[in-house]
């Protein structure tokens, strides 16, 4: 799978045939990424809660890609009224073509930018070919992270927010990382997109390291490879 950071929560999913946009907010800050929605395949769009900077260009994929999939919960599904949806809910699992996601629970708030209820915020777990990947989506720290590597086995690779203020901060990630999710390998996301959010790079790789984690931390437009 290749995993292309978009800004944010937005990442572009790449796994053999099959593309998935998370969160989309890509046009925020596209002159990093060049990133031309209607030039690039979409398959499936992936949600984790309706907060502004999770949902804001989600319309503008449907109008390009009108044959795309949404997948999130119920509320958003509805929200969008999209005909091609998987409106999971917490412990579901979409199946796509020998890769399971499943939903999962996230530590946050969530409401439309006009005031309507978003449902739970969630995060989700990949897995592709017996390895699992943890896309957290935005979240605190929380004791159901514990169960994850039980429930689902080693987690070779989490997406964790690292920006603090509305999430988990570097130093709370790395906690969460190396304690609970036993993980080897986080990409950092959701930090340096607003003011509150700014991080100092050194010190969150100084956090992961102590905890002998490896931290990436993503260029606007970089891909990485799980």
């Amino acid at each position: 799978m290749k995993i292309k950071f978009l800004g944010q929560n937005c990442f572009l999913f790449t796994y053999k045939n099959i593309t998935i946009l998370s969160d989309p907010f890509y046009n925020f800050q596209a002159e990093k990424s060049s990133f031309d929605i209607s030039a690039q395949k979409i398959d499936y769009v992936l949600i984790t809660h309706a907060h502004g900077d999770h949902i804001a260009d989600v319309k503008e994929v449907f109008l390009n890609h009108p044959d795309a999939t949404i997948i999130g919960q119920p509320e958003i599904c509805g929200y969008f009224n999209h005909e091609n949806q998987i409106d999971l809910n917490l412990g579901g699992t979409a199946f796509l073509e020998g890769l399971e996601i499943t939903m999962l629970p996230a530590s946050h708030t969530s409401s439309f930018p006009d005031g309507t209820y978003g449902g739970q915020p969630a995060g989700y777990m990949f897995r592709i070919d017996g390895e699992n990947l943890y896309f957290a989506g935005d979240t605190g720290l929380m004791a159901e992270m514990k169960w994850f590597p039980e429930k689902f086995g080693k987690i070779k690779t989490s997406i964790l927010p690292i920006g603090g203020h509305y999430t988990m901060d570097a130093e709370t990630a790395s906690f969460a990382a190396a304690e609970f999710l036993k993980t080897e390998k986080v990409i950092g996301c959701h930090f340096d997109t607003f003011p509150p959010i700014t991080i100092n790079h050194d010190e969150a790789k100084h956090f992961f390291s102590e905890r002998n984690v490896v931290l990436i931390l993503p260029k606007i437009g970089e891909e990485i490879e799980f």
